[in-house]
């Protein structure tokens, strides 16, 4: 196929109320006929993560899943062109809640290979600026290359990167924009003026710590909006609107260390004179909700677009004049939202046009080596035997994780967890590409460990050994009549990404997995380095997030302590290590940890 046609991510455009309409979009009146009714058209996007294409680079083919969701920024200018066109002459604000410069091969190679940083222009900001947003508030993700190539991604896009809540540590003071105020001439002398704050994430502070430490401090969103609002209001802002790097629904990944990580409802009960919160962070879509001020009884609206551009939300503030003393004001009369899918619409073509270039290198450089293996490795096998290419995803992990444990946890021992995601996985024996490394690890995961003990340890093996059927004698039985046993959540049989294995990093954690025994009987001869484990033992488990989160419903892992969330990928760790320590050689991280066994005696199993 020629070169150019297979990398072509052009189309004709859907444009205008086609594109509307084929999005889902719900027409909403302007305003209501009333002559002082204005209707605030705030568009939004959020966690974007450097997806300029519906493309998936580490299977160098279109991006698909199975919700049919399409993502990428040129998609979002379509349907972002599209409600402009409908709703000319009205006033609009276009925003974003973060995490634009981290997420996908094209972020990281203008990032780590090609850095902006030294005269490249991110591909991110090609897009956005032709988007034409009004401003963006940063996501905790924009930390992760340093400082340097944030400043330099400011000044790469034509609008402001708001962070109220990043502040100086002498100071106080923030070091990004706090907000902007955009002043809206509706003719015949009158005038709607809006507020944008910007929020970021307060675990920054722990996430990329070697960055920020010293330079920077992420007081709570709640805190910050308290000193910022009333500033907004005080300069005349009829409306406030907040971009807000932080989800609705109240929690934190790092317990009460720092103010809450997921604080986009608290703002909105906390803090007066709040009509509109774009939430960001928690890759949840919100298509409307409302939290009420505890303060003033105000219905605030919230709304978070699905991540990567597969939504853009489209929220409709109808606004009231009313005259008084001094200028007359703009008050709220209504709030609501609706998101739009990209899914439905072709991708922009200057967007596209803008980006193809460095999309083409990025492909290159996908398909590129980035070192060797010492032998074939195969996750064929992976799922009935201790094979050498999960051992590696474990070393990376664990060996991650042990260099940056610090106090009591650093002498604790450090073990990981892996599950074979994809039996196709291999490494060839010689060069190994970028997409050879993630093909093993397919998922947008991120690393994170808790601390759990030995007893938790037993009742985590047993429940991943759930994924066997129950057989006795010793075989030979083919793979299909021990794997993927039904259960009463997984009725069509287990999913391979739900069998976990463990290893430890400086000795061997070693086990038994009977298949002749009972669901919940089954892990035996468990020991550290040799020595039966104790149910008192304290271990540092590397995990993914999505584990930690409670995916699988594996136990113990989402309540444990937990040790460290850098927030880095998984996925590109292990490319990064590969390309730092070129050659993958099984002997200095592999051995046979674990069996399957009935009885006892080792089975057999046929491919």
């Amino acid at each position: 196929m020629p070169h150019a046609t297979r990398r072509s991510v052009l189309s004709g455009a859907v444009t205008g109320a086609a594109a509307l309409s084929a999005a889902g979009y719900a027409a909403t009146p302007a305003h209501a006929g009333k002559p002082d009714t204005v209707r605030l058209t705030v568009l939004g996007t959020t966690d974007l993560h450097g997806n300029v294409f519906n493309w998936d680079y580490y299977k160098n083919a279109e991006f698909s899943n199975s919700a049919g969701n399409e993502i990428g920024v040129a998609k979002v200018k379509t349907l972002i062109d599209a409600v402009r066109e409908e709703r000319r002459g009205e006033p609009i604000l276009t925003i974003d809640a973060g995490d634009t410069i981290q997420g996908t091969p094209l972020a990281y190679y203008y990032a780590r290979i090609d850095p902006i940083t030294q005269g490249a222009v991110h591909p991110m900001a090609r897009a956005m600026n032709l988007v034409g947003y009004d401003a963006a508030a940063l996501g905790n993700h924009e930390f992760n290359y340093g400082i340097d190539t944030i400043r330099k991604f400011e000044e790469q896009v034509n609008f402001p990167m708001l962070g109220a809540n990043a502040v100086d540590p002498s100071t106080k003071l923030p070091v990004f924009p706090p907000y902007i105020i955009k002043d809206y001439d509706l003719g015949r002398g009158r005038r709607l003026r809006v507020g944008v704050l910007g929020l970021t994430n307060p675990g920054i502070a722990i996430w990329d710590k070697a960055i920020v430490e010293g330079k920077m401090e992420f007081p709570g969103l709640v805190e910050q909006a308290k000193i910022f609002v009333p500033e907004l209001k005080k300069a005349g802002c009829d409306l406030v609107i907040i971009s807000a790097h932080s989800g609705a629904d109240t929690s934190s990944s790092y317990g009460d260390e720092l103010p809450p990580e997921n604080a986009a409802t608290l703002v909105a009960e906390q803090v007066p004179d709040v009509d509109a919160i774009l939430v960001g962070h928690a890759h949840r879509e919100i298509t409307q909700r409302y939290v009420t001020n505890t303060g003033t009884g105000a219905q605030v609206l919230l709304t978070e677009p699905l991540y990567w551009g597969m939504r853009v939300s489209v929220m409709d503030l109808v606004v009231r004049r009313e005259k008084g003393r001094g200028r007359p004001r703009w008050v709220l009369e209504s709030a609501t939202s609706q998101t739009l899918n990209s899914n439905t619409v072709d991708a922009d073509p200057d967007v596209s046009a803008a980006v193809q270039e460095q999309h083409d290198i990025v492909i290159d450089y996908v398909n590129s080596v980035v070192g060797t293996s010492a032998v074939e490795m195969l996750a064929a096998r992976a799922v009935v035997e201790d094979v050498p290419i999960i051992d590696f995803v474990n070393y990376v992990q664990a060996d991650a994780v042990k260099a940056a444990l610090t106090g009591d946890d650093a002498a604790l021992p450090v073990i990981s967890i892996a599950a074979p995601f994809s039996r196709a996985a291999s490494f060839p024996a010689g060069e190994v590409t970028v997409r050879d490394v993630a093909g093993l690890y397919i998922y947008d995961n991120t690393l994170m460990a808790v601390r759990v003990t030995g007893a938790q340890l037993k009742d985590y093996l047993e429940f991943s050994a759930r994924y066997f059927k129950q057989v006795s004698g010793t075989g030979p039985f083919p793979i299909a009549d021990v794997t993927n046993a039904p259960t009463d959540t997984a009725p069509n049989g287990t999913p391979d990404y739900n069998f976990d294995t463990i290893a430890g990093l400086d000795a061997a954690l070693t086990y038994d997995i009977d298949v002749s025994a009972p669901v919940g009987s089954r892990i035996t001869a468990l020991a550290y380095d040799g020595v039966a484990v104790t149910d008192a033992q304290e271990f540092v488990l590397a995990v993914n997030n999505y584990r930690q989160s409670g995916g699988g419903g594996f136990p113990h892992v989402t309540d444990a302590a937990v040790v460290y969330n850098q927030q880095v990928e998984i996925r590109q760790l292990l490319i990064d290590w590969v390309t730092a320590n070129q050659v993958i050689d099984p002997a200095a991280f592999a051995s046979v940890d674990w069996r399957l066994v009935s009885g006892g005696e080792p089975i057999t199993v046929s491919s």
